[in-house]
């Protein structure tokens, strides 16, 4: 048995418009014709009828207006075009992510460079970066050590960026955490 590992296609979020016969249960409309020319508020087998003739579609466009505005045109065309604009506010958007940093209290020079090198990347991709330390053993009684180590570390990256600090030092157990964000 083989599982496929490629990823799905999932179409974007485009709302549901009502169409034609699915106006039925309003008894009136307020109708736009197909150049956008308001012709007026009229039953609902008026505006089917009317469309039929055009040879167009009658789509509720605005359902919370009282009447509900309709609109003759081609739905086919007009439900593409939905879909291509919640298709390109997908491309623009980005999620931001939070990235992790792992120091430790006997960390070297070069190592400390290497983080913060990926926490640059990790910025300029617009995520947040949680840096953290885990205490294990007698290495719990040097949190202050620690904290001056997470200090050290913002320092280094506040000399690249701009940089806010989202959630300030935190202790929970043996883990010392702090989150950052650019400006």
């Amino acid at each position: 048995m083989r599982i496929s590992r490629r990823k799905r296609f999932v179409k974007p979020d485009v709302p549901h418009f009502r169409v034609n016969e699915q106006l039925r249960v309003i008894p009136e409309v307020r109708v736009i014709d197909e150049n956008g020319a308001h012709i007026g508020v009229i039953p609902v087998e008026k505006a089917l009828k009317l469309a039929e003739e055009k040879g167009y579609d009658l789509v509720e466009v605005s359902p919370k207006e009282s009447p509900p505005i309709a609109r003759l045109l081609d739905f086919g065309q007009f439900k593409y075009e939905k879909e291509k604009e919640a298709r390109k506010q997908k491309a623009k958007s980005h999620n931001v992510e939070v990235k992790g940093v792992r120091l430790s209290l006997r960390i070297g020079a070069h190592d400390m460079d290497v983080r913060r090198e990926q926490a640059k990347r990790f910025l300029e991709r617009g995520d947040k970066v949680q840096v953290e330390i885990v205490l294990r053993g007698r290495e719990r009684q040097f949190t202050d050590l620690a904290k001056g180590i997470m200090d050290q570390f913002v320092e280094l990256v506040k000399k690249d960026y701009d940089i806010v600090i989202e959630q300030p030092f935190s202790k929970q157990g043996g883990r010392l955490t702090m989150v950052i964000g650019r400006k």
